[in-house]
């Protein structure tokens, strides 16, 4: 997994006042253990937030910074905390990390978790003092063993140093932290559906409200965070909120720096730490070195599979959320997609359906039916037995399926895509629908609601 600087492919060095996230990697990809990470200004945010900061201090330092959360949704992490009930009588609090990383074409908390694993730590220390959490989860995907492994040894190494456990640096502050593995679910990325799956339950999500902030785990004030959430808490406790804010590029309405990646057949694909703000085009051909010989840039996705795809012409928007959206689509993870020209996007299409209609929990009819109902009908349009009519049902999908529409967000994330594609490449569907013939005519179904 290849790691880079804010300069191109390797011409400058990364660098604390600039890398609050990667500038303490080896090169040899290998994990920072306890000793190497002190070295390194490792747990010194910590001490600081104990020793200089109240737990109120450090919540309004995080929602001043502007950081965002960094698992797709974007929501306000000092907003998020500050949800939490300032009644010092519910002393039963907990902090979960989301680590459950299966949105496809994603990786970058994999990366942190396994060559930082006390980066993590540090960050859900000072996040549980601010949130007076007493006990953390890291809720893993049960597909990272290897970062399983190193996590744990990290925490048995906080632990030896009295960084975990009971009176935390001599504070009177307690915190245990426990590695947990999940199932295998990409549903377990709702926080309300990894809930349930730590307490032991079916993995579906919960209705909202009331938030986890009031009743999580076991009933309790909880929160959730992403990894590369947790991962920027230390910097900006150690640096102060103008750092922070600087390291933006201008135009930027999103602050610090993001994981941004490309893959696909580029040149280059990787994984780099960049400032919010840099141009798409920039990242596909600073960074990822554009497409290989003989292949052209068909269209890309800006951060995971649950995202729209934009055309080549789109690469000069600028990544943070709000420069995303205003050519179409979310930000998402960051880690994009390149998609060449040999590609077809029925079948592309089809094969992420696939996808989404198995991860479904099944709990809400529209997504339980409807992506099963989209799958069947581009497996069709994929041999070039489409109806008439297709086309518009898979459109209509699209907006049954979309925000505010189903029980939780999987299913908007997953027809997404879908429609994006539709609008773009839409000869590429109507070339798989079988012509009119005299007699083969049918009635077509096409759904409909009520007002919509």
């Amino acid at each position: 997994m290849k790691l880079t600087s804010f300069g191109p492919a390797n011409t400058i060095a990364r660098a604390a006042e600039t890398h609050p996230l990667t500038w303490r990697l080896r090169d040899d990809g290998e994990p920072i253990w306890l000793d190497e990470y002190q070295a390194k200004d490792g747990y010194s945010a910590a001490r600081k937030a104990f020793a200089d900061m109240s737990q109120d201090d450090i919540v309004q330092t995080v929602k001043d910074s502007g950081l965002k959360g960094r698992g797709g949704a974007g929501f306000p992490t000092g907003v998020k905390w500050g949800l939490m009930p300032k009644d010092e009588s519910m002393d039963i609090r907990y902090l979960l990390c989301n680590a459950d990383e299966m949105e496809p074409n994603t990786w970058k908390d994999r990366m942190l978790m396994e060559q930082q694993p006390h980066l993590l730590i540090e960050g859900m220390l000072i996040s549980a003092r601010a949130l007076k959490a007493y006990r953390g989860y890291i809720f893993l995907r049960g597909e990272y063993t290897t970062a399983a492994k190193h996590l744990n040894r990290a925490v048995q190494e906080a632990k030896a140093a009295g960084l975990l456990g009971k009176n935390i640096l001599g504070s009177g502050f307690d915190f245990e932290l426990f590695v947990h593995t999940g199932a295998g679910r990409y549903i377990c990325g709702e926080e309300t559906a990894l809930i349930n799956s730590l307490e032991g339950r079916r993995a579906n999500p919960r209705s909202k409200p009331p938030f986890p902030a009031a009743v999580g785990v076991w009933g309790k004030p909880t929160c959730v965070n992403n990894v590369e959430t947790l991962c920027n808490v230390p910097a900006i406790v150690g640096n102060g909120i103008d750092w922070y804010k600087a390291l933006a590029m201008p135009g930027s309405e999103d602050h610090g720096t993001k994981l941004m990646g490309f893959s696909g057949k580029v040149k280059n694909p990787g994984l780099w730490e960049l400032p919010f703000g840099i141009t798409a085009r920039e990242l596909f051909e600073d960074y990822a070195g554009g497409m290989r010989d003989g292949f052209t840039l068909k269209c890309w996705q800006p951060g995971g599979a649950g995202t729209g795809f934009l055309l080549p012409e789109h690469l000069d928007a600028q990544m943070y959320a709000g420069g995303i959206g205003k050519v179409g689509t979310r930000m998402g993870t960051g880690l994009a997609m390149a998609v060449d020209d040999s590609v077809n996007m029925v079948s592309l299409l089809r094969n992420m359906e696939e996808f989404f209609s198995r991860e479904s929990c099944g709990f809400c009819t529209p997504c339980r039916d409807g992506l099963p109902w989209s799958v069947k009908l581009l497996r069709a349009i994929e041999t070039g037995n489409g109806q008439p009519g297709d086309i518009e049902t898979l459109l209509g999908l699209v907006g049954f399926l979309g925000p505010g529409k189903t029980f939780c967000a999987h299913a908007p994330g997953a027809v997404e895509p879908l429609g994006s594609a539709i609008k773009y490449f839409r000869a590429e569907f109507e070339a798989g629908i079988k012509p009119v013939t005299p007699g083969s005519l049918t009635q077509v179904a096409t759904p409909t609601m009520a007002g919509a």
